[in-house]
């Protein structure tokens, strides 16, 4: 069982590692099969172009479709983040090797649908995250969102180390000292804040959520933090996660967990 999630959430060992999980030391060398690349947006204030990568402003809306509704309330439901995926790096590419990634949100407070549609949840009726084709898109000379967030466009990134948290890794069959635990939790890894790939930093415990078609764990493709590039809270300063499946790329999900 081990050995099928390691293969599952195991990955890259190419980026600079922090010196605590050097493999010249004994947490290290432990957790070096774990280590993954993740990649930190830079970002800076205005839009991108239509199908560019950003956080809210105008999304890539294919023709004859119309920007997509909160299933609560009705209203046009705000861009979190859209990502293109000539825009990421060529060793992100496996989560997103085509197309554009798209995460829409309800903001509504009134009513409340973050609450009434628990949109922590994946797959609720307060979110829509997928991937559609970069082809032609719906011309929009403003957005329809009511009191729509500043667009931020992702201008570059940012690569670092993660290696999961002590729990997940103790999930995956790396038993952990409670010294190794505190030095684990002293190198700020998983990386909290926005970032694609790398290992999710759970706030409570690990919550992959299932594919809906087949039922197996969905992989973490991209994190958003609060009030970071959205000026929005996920509860009291809560992470959520975007994940796709990897037998069915077409089913994607958001969800979030705060303290």
């Amino acid at each position: 069982m081990f050995d099928f999630l390691r293969r599952l959430f195991g990955g890259d060992q190419d980026a600079a590692v922090p010196d605590a999980l050097s493999e010249s030391t004994e947490l290290g060398s432990k957790l070096a099969s774990l280590r993954k690349t993740a990649w930190l947006p830079k970002t800076q204030a205005g839009d991108a172009a239509i199908n560019g990568s950003k956080f809210s402003g105008l999304a890539a809306i294919p023709p004859g479709s119309t920007w997509p509704a909160c299933g609560n309330c009705n209203r046009p439901m705000q861009l979190f983040l859209q990502l293109n995926s000539k825009d990421v790096p060529d060793g992100a590419k496996r989560l997103l090797p085509t197309g554009i990634l798209q995460l829409f949100y309800c903001t509504s407070s009134d009513p409340p649908c973050d609450v009434d549609c628990e949109g922590y949840f994946p797959y609720s009726k307060a979110h829509l995250a997928r991937v559609i084709s970069d082809g032609e898109h719906t011309h929009f000379d403003a957005t329809p969102v009511a009191d729509a967030f500043p667009p931020r466009a992702i201008v570059g990134w940012q690569e670092i180390v993660d290696v999961p948290n002590w729990e997940e890794t103790e999930r995956l069959g790396y038993g952990l000292a409670n010294n190794e635990i505190d030095m684990l939790a002293d190198t700020s890894t998983p990386a909290a804040g926005e970032k694609l790939g790398g290992w999710p930093a759970w706030v409570q415990g690990v919550e992959y959520p299932d594919c809906r078609v087949c039922g197996a764990p969905m992989r973490h493709v991209f994190q958003i933090d609060s009030e970071q590039n959205l000026p929005w809270l996920l509860g009291d300063a809560g992470i959520g996660h975007v994940t796709r499946c990897r037998e069915h790329p077409e089913v994607l999900t958001f969800g979030w967990a705060c303290g």
